[in-house]
């Protein structure tokens, strides 16, 4: 195991994903999911909608239903979506007929709904089940501003910059801690044959990493979240400053990242082609399970600015809603108060490598170096923030963002009229 107490007696993750890699259906179209079924109408039966679709996942929401519904009597009906396609089109499942249960981010992605009515008040289950369970930061993203709580938190994948070990013991590397460490480490890299930082961003949304991370270090998190809200122009000083930094250090990635993907920049890192990579908890899974995984190390994104600091950590919040109008009310809030507690989320973890519980009682013991190491850079955060495309509004990070950071790749040298570009572009969206 690669991390904390396994599940059920047997379970291992490698043997359970070689059995269960095909099962099931993946669906790929969420706003054909809920059409009813004569059982949706049943009190014993619970409806969700899963965008956990990789093999770790899927096993580890089995395994964690599978104890609640031996506990409880009831019968969970998952349907699993392609994240990406759920992602898409999400707002149009919400306003169908949507399952009772629903995986989802919190954050800004929460509130969106939360605001829209699309999705239901659970603080009932938060005072009944969780009173001090999760850190006030972790509460707060899962608050509306309404002041009343819409979703239950079950874990987190954090972002830092990843790399092997063996790599900077043979070359002598040290971890760096400011601007001037990271350029001059890069330099280093590349004299000694490795790509410095690998990237791919075919897909256009691993780009925003960068961004967030540059913004964050630059600017705070209090400026990166308004920004991200509306409430300043992208074509500004400080936005600005954020490519002009991102233009100097694009010679150190990998070339052409727009013609590769973030599986082929994680492989270059699995095979020692290149030295670091700016990326989620998720990359844990191209990693071979034994001495490659073993070898996996990171550090937090550098310092650019002493008075900013480098303690905002990146830490996606996964967690589960309940629908406007679930079918199944009772049952819907008493499994989220199953997936939300200290027993599930220390199966779930156990067996999705990406995942860290958000649980304040999960146990550290059986913790891997790497999960220990990221597992405190979220305890002893100033703050946490969610990523670019859930931060702000979904129509804003994919016609927007994506487009404009894919352009400044092609063309870093065009900063001011790309940043005039996206503060048009911004205002037509926002109003503001």
């Amino acid at each position: 195991m690669h991390h904390r107490p396994p599940g059920p007696p047997g379970l291992r993750r490698r043997a359970l994903l070689g059995g269960l890699a095909g099962a099931g259906t993946l669906l790929a179209l969420p706003g054909l999911a809920g059409c009813g079924t004569g059982s949706r109408d049943d009190p014993t039966v619970v409806t969700m909608a899963s965008n956990r679709a990789n093999p770790a996942q899927r096993v580890a929401v089995e395994e964690s239903l599978g104890l609640y519904e031996a506990a409880s009597g009831r019968t969970v009906e998952v349907n699993t979506f392609d994240s990406t396609s759920f992602q898409e089109s999400v707002n149009n499942y919400l306003q169908g007929t949507p399952d009772d249960v629903i995986g989802w981010f919190a954050g800004y992605r929460m509130r969106f709904f939360a605001e829209r009515g699309l999705i239901s008040d659970v603080s009932d289950v938060w005072s009944r089940r969780f009173e001090g369970a999760f850190t006030d930061q972790v509460r707060s993203l899962c608050t509306a501003p309404d002041g009343r709580q819409y979703m239950v938190p079950d874990s987190t994948a954090p972002w830092a910059v990843f790399h092997r070990r063996s790599v900077f013991e043979r070359h002598g590397y040290e971890v760096p801690a400011t601007r001037e460490e990271f350029v001059a480490l890069c330099e280093r890299m590349r004299a000694d044959g490795l790509e410095p930082l690998a990237s791919g961003i075919r897909e256009g949304w691993p780009a925003m990493g960068m961004f967030d991370h540059l913004n964050l270090r630059l600017n705070g998190p209090e400026f990166h979240l308004e920004l991200l809200d509306g409430d300043h122009s992208w074509d500004s000083s400080e936005v600005r400053s954020v490519f002009g930094a991102w233009a100097e250090l694009l010679p150190h990635h990998q070339p052409d990242p727009l013609g590769r993907g973030i599986n082929e920049a994680q492989t270059a890192l699995v095979r020692g082609e290149a030295g670091m990579m700016l990326c989620g908890m998720f990359i844990t899974h191209v990693f071979p399970e034994g001495e490659d995984l073993d070898d996996l190390d990171c550090f937090a994104f550098p310092e650019f600015d002493p008075e900013i600091g480098a303690d905002v950590v990146e830490a996606p919040i996964d967690g589960f809603m309940v629908s406007g109008d679930p079918r199944n009310a009772e049952g819907a809030h008493e499994l989220l108060g199953h997936l939300g507690s200290l027993e599930a989320q220390e199966i779930y973890t156990a067996i999705d490598p990406q995942a860290l519980p958000t649980h304040l009682d999960a146990g550290t013991g059986g913790f891997s170096p790497l999960d220990a190491k990221v597992n405190d850079m979220v305890a002893s955060a100033g703050a946490l923030t969610q990523y670019m495309d859930r931060d702000t509004r979904p129509d804003f990070a994919s016609v927007v963002m994506i487009p404009a950071l894919q352009r400044f790749l092609r063309q870093p040298d065009d900063i001011a009229d790309l940043t005039d570009t996206i503060q048009r572009q911004k205002l037509s969206i926002f109003g503001r």
